[in-house]
């Protein structure tokens, strides 16, 4: 243990010096010659901004830019980090509107331009340059047109310069989402200067992002649903960027984006609900759906089953269950440790439910929102079924993963039955975790089964099994304590546990993005014994 926490030690020193030698390198006037080598081609394809829509959320209301005079701004210090980079990306130019004058706008940019000159910690990082190069190439009408040459060569000086920057430095970057905004940033720029050197590195990273990202059925490798919407977002941008430029689209991109998009239709479009594993929160993308329409991208999915999640569904009622392993450690920045966790929605309202996800990993809610026990599904000892730790990024991984060893799947005209079992407590306390949840269609009830199952060297502890709502779901006790009855906005169910406690309490719940709220839970509690037992609950609509 010694030795293993001084060779950590080292590596984190290393690594530390390292990156410092680096930001020295960075900011020195040798980096700032390479990344000055440029070419003098200028924009030849200038993209139509309405492209972006698949990114950009817009108000109704156009701005004028002259209400957004920001020369003076580039010089404060006292600003949000978030509303700092916001600023420096310039998508704010998405909701300026085209009858604004073009002098100001592009005074604006000049004056950033002539500030940072050279490479910034700040606002030269992947994701805000990234976005900067789009915004600035994708409104030129505004931020290019009627401009005077001087203006242009500056311009044009610049934006190659922070893209060479970014060649640089995109592989070093731990996080991939990054990548894939820098890969679109890097292929706009080849397109738009019909500049082959960039264009190829694009589309060659684009490539390795693909084969880096996705497993065999095109789904992220995260598991994570959000990332899934985020990556085919981006896709289908750079193959309307191709398409429009009227280039050449690589087979690997139609590739991915048939597939990605048939992982989106069972994910979203069948049911149109936020489901709410790993890395998720509510996020609609209904008018995602309306881009995919308008640029006629149809998918289609009539499977159950996809990335480790089960869906079933009829008119009235989605239950959609996380069969699934954790994902590997490189990928599990976003992962939440809730292995058959469930979901179930009554007439497209919510009725049992996980509790979200905290996205902001700099703070203590993060780890929080990635315990077991916020997901509706069995706890031990109070510790989660898969072990996490901060990684030198600052974000908590899995440090030891959970297996599924077994599942299926049963879908009947008047009966539903999802099982599964995960071996995530089976190291620390040897026990494997099974479930069953039945469905008896006509008599709107479910059945659970949860059995812990003893293995070798059992290890006592307790055990609570919880089921979460969302705010504003009612939830009241019996008299007799033997059941509990739930309210919600088109449906009364009473849930209850035949010979096992039963119990609410209070929680917190992420369904917004980086916001919590109270909550109710349900909760079954005791111990485990040294032979198998089973928990059965019941909740039947009333």
């Amino acid at each position: 243990m010694i030795l293993k926490n001084s060779l950590n030690f080292i590596s984190e020193f290393f690594n530390y010096s390292s990156n410092q030698i680096r930001k020295i390198y960075l900011s020195s006037r040798i980096y700032n010659k390479k990344i000055s080598r440029i070419n003098d081609k200028l924009i030849e394809y200038k993209p139509s901004p309405n492209l972006l829509d698949c990114l950009i959320k817009y108000d109704k209301k156009k701005n004028n830019i002259e209400n957004f005079y920001l020369n003076s701004v580039w010089n404060k210090q006292d600003i949000k980090e978030t509303d700092y980079k916001k600023l420096h990306s310039f998508f704010w130019l998405f909701t300026i509107d085209l009858k604004s004058s073009k002098k100001i706008t592009q005074s604006i940019i000049l004056n950033w331009i002539e500030k940072n000159q050279k490479y910034n910690s700040k606002n030269w990082e992947i994701d805000t340059l990234s976005k900067r190069v789009i915004a600035w190439i994708s409104n030129s009408k505004l931020s290019y047109d009627s401009s005077d040459e001087s203006y242009k060569e500056k311009f044009n000086r610049n934006i190659k310069k922070q893209v060479n920057h970014l060649i640089n430095e995109i592989n070093r970057s731990k996080w991939v989402n990054d990548k894939m905004i820098g890969c679109a940033s890097i292929i706009l720029c080849g397109l738009s200067y019909k500049d082959e050197k960039y264009l190829n590195y694009g589309l060659s990273l684009l490539k390795k992002i693909i084969d880096f990202s996705f497993d065999a059925q095109s789904f992220p490798k995260s598991r994570n649903l959000r990332q899934l919407v985020f990556y085919l977002k981006y896709f289908v941008l750079i193959r309307e960027w191709l398409k429009e430029s009227q280039n050449e689209i690589p087979e690997y991109l139609n590739e991915i984006i048939f597939f990605l998009g048939q992982n989106y239709n069972f994910a979203w479009q069948n049911t149109n609900q936020n489901l709410l594993f790993n890395g998720n929160h509510i996020n609609p993308n209904f008018d995602f759906d309306k881009y995919l329409d308008f640029h006629k991208y149809k998918f289609k999915n009539e499977s159950n089953e996809c990335g480790g999640y089960t869906i079933l569904k009829n008119k009235n009622v989605i239950l959609s269950v996380d069969l699934g392993p954790s994902p590997q450690k490189k990928f599990s920045g976003d992962y939440q440790s809730g292995a058959l966790s469930f979901e179930i929605f009554f007439n497209n309202c919510k009725l049992i439910s996980n509790c979200g996800y905290f996205q902001n990993y700099k703070h203590q809610l993060n780890s929080i929102s990635k315990s077991t026990a916020t997901h509706s599904t069995v706890i031990l000892d109070n510790r989660s079924s898969c072990k996490m730790k901060k990684d030198t990024d600052g974000v908590f991984k899995v440090d030891e993963e959970l297996k599924i060893l077994k599942k299926s799947i049963l879908s009947e005209k008047k009966y539903w039955k999802i099982s599964g079992s995960h071996d995530g407590y089976l190291k620390k306390y040897g026990v494997i975790h099974e479930r069953k949840i039945e469905f008896f269609i006509e008599k709107n009830k479910f059945i659970g089964t949860d059995k812990l199952i003893k293995k070798k060297k059992f290890k006592s502890s307790n055990f609570e099994i919880r089921f979460h709502f969302i705010p504003g779901a009612k939830i009241t006790k019996t008299q007799d304590e033997k059941s509990i009855l739930i309210e919600i906005e088109n449906s009364g169910w009473k849930f209850s546990s035949k010979d096992h406690k039963i119990d609410v309490e209070t929680g917190l719940y992420f369904g917004k993005k980086n916001s919590f709220v109270e909550n109710q839970n349900i909760f079954i509690s005791g111990l485990t014994q040294n032979e198998d037992q089973e928990i059965m609950w019941e909740l039947v609509k009333i």
